[in-house]
């Protein structure tokens, strides 16, 4: 007789939500996880200096918000959301800034000639919110989606995606905005990184762009405390190597494609462990930790108002850079990701004291440390950066692949963000879940819905196995009530 009714490999945010929608079932679950602590992407820990707390990789969750998982488990009554009233700021040159508020008219006021046009490229994805959070989230036919948006946020990605980009812009800083965004995705002149980056760009004046106070790791301890609450078992350090380790009748791999063909073997036919062989993943990222003496002296001291800044200067540019990884080359002036959470959290660094956090992509498998580059796109809208910092450590693209086996070659995004790798991950089907294999599932961010800290692969994954294998078809209650009522 088996010990448990589910096993879960991997404690990353899907990991972690799909044993908990399966132990609020009643079924008995235990988590695997390979590395020391749990949390995945949503680790936070010292990196540079004592007192200085880095999220280690997801740091801005503006998908924790609009999450269906994480709003029916009520993530917002565990841990303290921080979310700035400017989403993510754009410098570019001759100290122009584009600026995101999270009032979408106050943007278009900013933005001044260009802000009809910022009105009617966003304004209806900004207007249906439900529509376009049930489509980014894999709802499509639930209650609260329309056909319509799903229509109009193609339409505009195509724009977007093509060399009809600027056609309605006038100037160029909501160019370069709208880059930046889509820039978090892939490459931001293809039409899917246009549409993941309106559908981002369109939270910012919705939920807005937040952080965690005490960092991300509190995702990640508020999913495992409602677990173990239920009886859930977590063990960490234990690297399991074939499928025959797991004790549970249901199996779900929070892990890359490539691992769970080499995990499962022939308990999966050859023609599916091919397809997870042949899955492709995209750029890395190399990574900074900055702790700083001072807050970043912003040119432009607005920034100083959000957690998020983009750093690539024009449209151009950023395209140019992207274009550049995409080829196998560094960039020798990156487009780069800030994030400055003590501005917001002053508990993530010792009074008076500043955390940085950012990154920017390189190819994949790149052993380069960028920092230097990373450092000079800062200082170039930021002059007196380098006298700020304190300490700093840097994380290369195999160092990211070495500390989380599914960021392969240092993808965090779990896959390269094509048309294809966008609407079918990890392959073309209706349930991406699971697999030929009774029992085998799926939930990672290399399934739909993708990279982000949403939970939702690993919600969806057992959802499924709840129906297939246990006949159960209600969702559990994940709200925060009943599991405090049990603490």
């Amino acid at each position: 007789m088996k010990e448990f009714d589910v096993e879960v490999v991997g404690s990353g945010p899907n990991g972690l939500a799909a044993a908990v929608t399966l132990a609020r079932a009643g079924l008995s679950v235990r988590i695997r996880e390979s590395q020391p602590t749990i949390g995945g992407g949503t680790r936070t820990s010292e990196l540079t200096e004592p007192g200085f707390l880095h999220d280690e990789c997801s740091a801005v969750h503006p998908q924790a918000l609009v999450s269906p998982f994480f709003r029916a488990f009520e993530l917002t009554k565990r841990v303290r959301f921080l979310t700035p009233e400017i989403s993510y700021g754009h410098p570019i040159d001759r100290n122009r800034t584009g600026l995101a508020f999270r009032d979408a008219e106050r943007t278009v006021e900013g933005l001044g000639v260009d802000g009809r046009a910022w009105r009617s490229l966003l304004g209806p994805l900004i207007d249906d919110p439900t529509s376009l959070e049930r489509l980014t989230m894999m709802q499509v036919g639930t209650a609260g989606f329309s056909p319509a948006t799903a229509l109009r946020l193609a339409s505009r990605a195509l724009e977007q995606g093509s060399s009809l980009r600027n056609v309605r812009f006038a100037n160029g800083i909501a160019p370069a905005m709208l880059s930046g965004a889509a820039a978090h995705v892939a490459r931001p002149d293809s039409i899917a990184a246009a549409a993941g980056g309106l559908a981002l760009a369109s939270t910012a004046h919705r939920d807005g762009w937040p952080i965690v106070a005490g960092g991300s790791q509190r995702i990640a301890d508020a999913l495992a405390a409602d677990f173990r609450a239920y009886g859930g078992k977590i063990e960490t350090g234990i690297h399991v190597t074939r499928l025959e380790e797991l004790d549970g009748t249901v199996r779900i791999l929070n892990m890359s494609p490539p691992a769970v063909a080499r995990l499962a073997g022939r308990n999966l036919p050859t023609r599916y462990r091919a397809m997870l062989e042949r899955y492709r993943f995209g750029a890395a990222a190399c990574k900074v930790d900055f702790a700083l003496s001072a807050e970043v002296p912003w040119t432009d001291p607005r920034l100083r108002g959000t957690a998020t800044v983009h750093l690539g200067g024009s449209r151009a540019e950023v395209e140019a850079a992207e274009r550049e990884v995409a080829r196998g080359r560094h960039a020798r002036r990156p487009f780069v990701l800030v994030t400055q959470p003590s501005i917001l959290d002053p508990s993530r660094a010792p009074a008076g004291r500043h955390t940085l956090w950012a990154y920017c992509h390189v190819p994949n498998g790149s052993n380069v440390d960028v920092s230097e580059a990373i450092t000079a796109q800062i200082e170039r809208f930021a002059p007196g950066f380098r006298d700020c910092v304190l300490a700093k450590s840097v994380r290369t693209g195999l160092d990211f692949a070495v500390h989380n086996p599914n960021y392969v070659g240092g993808d965090i995004l779990g896959g390269a963000v094509d048309l294809r790798q966008l609407a079918f991950r990890p392959g073309l089907s209706v349930t991406p879940w699971s697999t030929p294999s009774k029992g085998l599932y799926i939930a990672s961010a290399s399934t739909s819905p993708g990279p982000a800290v949403h939970g939702m692969a690993g919600y969806l994954a057992a959802r499924l196995a709840l129906r297939r294998e246990f006949g159960i078809t209600r969702a559990p209650d994940l709200s925060f009530a009943p599991s405090a009522e049990r603490l």
